[in-house]
């Protein structure tokens, strides 16, 4: 089956399998409450003509809830971000998003890797080493269903994990980790891998993920694994005092 071809089905699938909290519409803005589940859950986005007036109208909605504004700018979307940067808005984590046909990846193995749901403590042991804690998780509990965890073991110890989620034909790869001692051993791939199978079983055609420039190992990574750009974004904010 085909790759979808339509960059706004990635966008719904991406928001789908790492859902805020609450998603509210604020003039052409739609706002996010993440629950500290980062910037993707956190950052308002632009989905309409905007406007001097309609960013201050977000701008005080920030405001009084008291939270740093912040916004996630878009490909195509370059009068919004210069709007903001004429503000003060500073620019951080530029991110790319990638996909690629479920056909394109190889088989997983079963020997070193399986998938569960819900995550067992040893997952939830290695998401908390890498920084994915509790507000994160509840992202995954709140996440569309179908949805499961990866697990991922070399020479019977646990390695990595992640968590991978379906959204129509689309299936999207979130917090993947490997724990220090068992990077650069293959396990990424593995479990890459293992999303996929996974994925296959349930009707997906694509599987998708997105990763900042810098993380330039894990482009690599994907790169060789057949996944490729279909889009880009990136963060602006300012500090509650400023803005």
């Amino acid at each position: 089956m085909a790759e979808p071809a339509c960059p706004d089905d990635y966008i719904t699938a991406f928001e789908a399998t790492w859902p805020a909290l609450r998603r509210d519409p604020v003039g052409p803005f739609i706002y996010r409450d993440g629950a500290g589940g980062g910037s993707r859950t956190s950052a308002a986005t632009l989905a309409g003509d905007v406007s001097a007036d309609a960013l201050d109208q977000i701008e005080a909605r920030f405001a009084a809830d008291a939270r740093p504004a912040l916004f996630q700018i878009r490909t195509g979307e370059a009068a919004f971000d210069a709007l903001l940067a004429e503000r003060g808005y500073t620019m951080f984590d530029p991110t790319l998003c990638l996909a690629a046909p479920i056909e394109t990846f190889a088989p997983s193995d079963p020997k070193c890797s399986y998938v569960s749901w819900p995550p067992v403590s040893i997952q939830r042991e290695i998401w908390a080493e890498g920084g994915i804690g509790p507000a994160r998780l509840a992202v995954m509990d709140r996440a569309c269903a179908p949805k499961t965890s990866l697990l991922g073991r070399i020479k019977d110890r646990p390695a990595g994990v992640g968590f991978v989620a379906l959204s129509g034909s689309i299936a999207v790869l979130h917090a993947l980790e490997i724990t220090p001692a068992e990077r650069r051993k293959g396990m990424a791939r593995i479990l890459v891998r293992l999303a996929a199978a996974w994925a296959r079983t349930q009707g997906a055609t694509a599987l998708a993920l997105q990763v900042t420039r810098a993380n330039t190992a894990a482009l690599a990574l994907y790169s060789s694994l057949g996944l490729r750009e279909i889009g880009q974004y990136h963060y602006r904010t300012k500090p509650m005092t400023e803005a």
